[in-house]
Parts: structure tokens; sequence; C-alpha cells
């Protein structure tokens, strides 16, 4: 069985990676995991913690090959506001109901749900269904440093 060693960030300029694995949010953030590659191989990826990795970053096998990771696309809803202050008003009551978020300038993204939609509806917002990767916010207890980004020992 393959077996990852590190993890190279999104640009690594290590060239392409032999095979890839598409991976929505929540699977992206691991520590010990077998991956299916597209190609069929299985990759065990075990590191001493938790990290998320990122659309583009790539797994570095044990044999100096490259895995490539794609953000798979997911059903989400794309929340819109009237202005600034209800944007901000909406993303308080998704986090209040502890719920990932991608928050952007103009729009919130959260998985489908159809309790939030009800009420976020109620609020004002705008709500539409996109495909799209998914990339939430992470929590406040989450390290800035378990990106992926370092190089693990091998």
């Amino acid at each position: 069985m393959l077996r990852a060693v590190s993890i190279l960030p999104p640009d690594h300029g290590r060239g392409l990676p032999y095979d890839s694995v598409t991976l929505e949010h929540t699977e992206r953030r691991l520590r010990r995991k077998l991956l299916r590659l597209k190609g069929g191989d299985e990759v065990m990826v075990d590191f001493p913690q938790t990290l998320t990795l990122e659309h583009g970053s790539a797994l570095e096998l044990e044999d100096g090959r490259l895995v490539g990771i794609i953000a798979a696309e997911e059903l989400l809803y794309e929340i819109r506001a009237r202005d600034t202050a209800h944007l901000v008003r909406l993303a308080w009551h998704i986090g209040n109901r502890h719920t990932s978020a991608q928050l952007e300038e103009a729009r919130i993204l959260i998985k489908r749900d159809h309790v939030l939609k009800t009420m976020l509806e109620g609020l004002g917002a705008t709500i539409s269904n996109v495909s799209e990767p998914f990339y939430a916010e992470h929590g406040a207890y989450h390290s800035h440093a378990d990106s992926g980004h370092a190089l693990l020992a091998r």
C-alpha cells in the first residue's frame, strides 16, 4: 500500500501529480485515513496531527510521487443579503447554530439544510442553490499551522 509522507502547498513547484483524489470540505480535514485515488490506487495518510488539505496541494508519497488534492463540488446554499449589515446579521445567526460557513464579501455559502434555509429566508436572505467547492472557515481553536503547508517528518 502507498503511504503519504508529507503535504506540499498548492504552489509547491515539484511537478505534476501522477494521480489525484477529490475530497469534500470535511474529507480534506484529516489525520489518519485511507484515500482511494482517481486511478484506483489506495494511499494511507497517517500524520501526527490533524491537517487541512488545500485545493491544489499535493501529498508526497514514500516513493517521491505526488498525489494532487482536488476540492469536490458540493451542494450548497448561496446566501445574499440586502447590504453588508444584513449579511453580518445573517452570518451571526448561522454561527449561532454552529454551522460551517464560507464567508465572502458579498455572500455566505453553507451546506444545504432546509431548516437553516427557512430561518434565513425568514430573516430576509436571498437563497440560491449552487454546486461548487466549499472552503468553510476554520473554528477559533483551529491552529493556523495545520493548513497542510508544513513538511511532515518522513
